[in-house]
């Protein structure tokens, strides 16, 4: 099958090798970051986006980024995240429908290849991109494998470790540079090289082959959250009625 790769990047950098040989399935892998307009994955929409593939060395080797203008007001809160506002995103944008059926395609040819694609906070990604999918008509990803998840895989083979698990944290805990936070592909990247160097650091903890990894982050996520759900409703933040969702990697 021939992939709809994303087209090579001459100006990405060229990171520092990672030490030691990946696992076998992390050896190539697609990377997938959005940049959007909130963090409700039902109603917001994508400004940015970024999908590539890095190779053995964390090296990026094809990518390719868009940007959109998403149909609506891009709230000043956002715009001081990514840093894009809405009249820049009108102007330089294109239509939201467009960029949407090309970033699914770019990931279903790459997972089809059955090269895993990693994505930090996965369930945030790949459940913001599917509604936009289903906004705009285009076949959605209801059930992408296999995903790697660093965020969640990174809780469960150091869950007592203390500090925030945001992407700039984690990567600097497994030493991978992370230079603009909050730019598609910059975040794309760093997250697939802390999955490479989890791989590396835990390969005789994790399962032996992606789709048995995507399968355990299934449950890992769903303890995770229930943990999260005890913690929010000790210190008040949630009612007990109320629980964190935990189904991964589509909510």
């Amino acid at each position: 099958m021939t992939i709809p790769r994303p087209a090579s990047d001459p100006a990405a950098p060229t990171p520092v090798p990672l030490r030691g040989d990946p696992p076998p399935w992390l050896r190539v892998v697609g990377v997938f970051d959005l940049e959007t307009t909130g963090v409700d994955v039902r109603s917001d929409r994508v400004v940015t986006g970024h999908v590539g593939l890095l190779d053995a060395t964390g090296a990026a080797v094809c990518g390719r980024s868009w940007r959109a203008d998403p149909g609506v007001e891009i709230p000043a809160a956002a715009t001081a995240v990514h840093g894009i506002s809405t009249a820049e995103a009108r102007a330089t944008g294109r239509p939201a429908a467009e960029v949407v059926a090309e970033i699914v395609g770019c990931l279903r040819g790459i997972l089809d290849a059955g090269i895993p694609v990693v994505a930090y906070n996965a369930a945030y990604d790949f459940s913001l991109l599917r509604h936009e999918a289903l906004r705009h008509g285009v076949a959605p990803l209801d059930h992408p494998s296999p995903v790697f998840d660093p965020l969640v895989i990174d809780r469960h083979v150091d869950r007592y470790r203390r500090g925030k698990r945001t992407l700039d944290r984690v990567a600097a805990h497994y030493a991978v540079s992370l230079d603009a936070a909050h730019e598609a592909a910059a975040d794309a990247r760093a997250a697939g090289r802390v999955a490479q160097a989890l791989g590396r650091r835990y390969r005789g903890l994790l399962p032996p082959t992606a789709r048995a990894i995507h399968v355990e982050q299934i449950a890992w996520a769903r303890d995770q959250a229930a943990s999260l759900t005890e913690y929010f409703v000790r210190i008040g933040r949630i009612d007990p009625a109320d629980e964190v969702d935990g189904t991964w990697p589509v909510r």
